[in-house]
Order: structure tokens, then sequence, then C-alpha cells
């Protein structure tokens, strides 16, 4: 599926009136924040995006369960909702920090959405992974451990399964995912992606 252009005009002036009123007038500040480092983003090399949304992440949205923050057992919140609400669990911080990065400029293909299991806390868990080229270490940015670190240092990590806009991948161990795509992706991705294009 494609996704460009769904954070190209993001940042209008409709958009801060919008958020005032849905979210009220100090999450404003929150957004020219976002928007700001997005900018800066734009011009620096993909290692740097990536601390750089993995930090604004990590700092601005705290951890809140879907059931107590949505009361559902499950919710994709897009960018705005997880910004807005300053609050969010682990798919959230994942999701947050993809369109981030996408709007960075980071390449789609280089990145994927993560399920793996938190042998630690023995949960299922959900990070964003991203591959500088197709045969490298995956890095893993994540909201238990704020470090980006290359996915074989992740040892506390099982990895299921991988996708973005492009596919899904089967996780294959460390290599966490270099088997080749099925078409489509999962219908929470589609979901989400159909819910920000109608501006939410």
């Amino acid at each position: 599926m494609c996704i460009a252009n769904i954070t190209d005009s993001l940042f209008t002036a409709d958009l801060f009136k919008q958020i005032e009123q849905r979210y009220g007038s100090d999450r404003v500040e929150d957004f020219s924040d976002w928007r700001d480092t997005i900018n800066e983003g734009i011009t620096l090399t993909d290692y740097d995006r990536l601390h750089l949304a993995n930090q604004f992440a990590n700092r601005r949205i705290r951890f809140v369960s879907d059931s107590d923050h949505w009361h559902k057992s499950d919710y994709w919140a897009a960018p705005l909702e997880s910004l807005g609400t300053k609050g969010g669990d682990c798919e959230d911080f994942a999701i947050f920090k993809y369109f981030t990065l996408k709007a960075m400029g980071v390449d789609e293909s280089k990145m994927r959405l993560m399920y793996v299991r938190a042998l630690l806390i023995n949960e299922p868990h959900m990070v964003l992974i991203y591959f500088e080229n197709p045969k490298a270490m995956p890095l893993v940015l994540d909201n238990l451990k704020t470090k980006i670190l290359p996915a074989n240092q992740r040892r506390d990590l099982k990895p299921v399964y991988s996708f973005n806009g492009q596919g899904l991948w089967l996780a294959k161990a460390q290599g966490l995912g270099s088997t080749k795509p099925t078409s489509g992706g999962t219908k929470s991705w589609t979901d989400l992606v159909t819910r920000i294009e109608n501006g939410e």
C-alpha cells in the first residue's frame, strides 16, 4: 500500500486548530515541537534521524495500556492521537516513530514494525527496526530499552514477524525477517493507514 504524502502537508493551520479543539491549547506546543523535530531531521543522516525520532517519542509519550487508555483490548493509535493524549502502548510508540522517520525522509523499505516476545516480562511487544541495507543487521528502536542497539544485542527480544506498507515478513532468529515478503500486511495496519489518510 502506498502511504506517500500522508505526512507531507501535516502541519497546517487547520491542523493546529483541530489539535487545540480536540486536545486543548496546551498540546499545541507539543505538535509545534514535533514539526520542528521533523524539520531538523530532514537535514540529517538516517542514523541521526533514528536517534532524534526515538528520543522525541520516548520523552513525549508515556506508556499506557490500551485497556486503560482507549478502553479497548487492542487499538493502534495514529501519531496525532498518541501525541495529543501523550500516551500509548508499545505499538503506538513504534507507529509514531515509523511515521516521524518517514516524514523526515527515511525510506519506508528500510523500516519495519516488528512483533516480538519480550522475554524479560514474558509478553508480546512491538518495536521498530531499521535496515541500512537488506543484508545489514537491523537496529532496534524500543520504548522498553531506549538506547538504539543492533538486533543481535537484544537477546531479550524473540522476533515473531515484521511488516510495513510493502508486506509481511516471518522472522528468522536474529536475522529478524529475511524471508520473502508476502503481499499485504495486517488488518490493523491497513485500518490505521486509512484513518491517518482521513485526518486522524
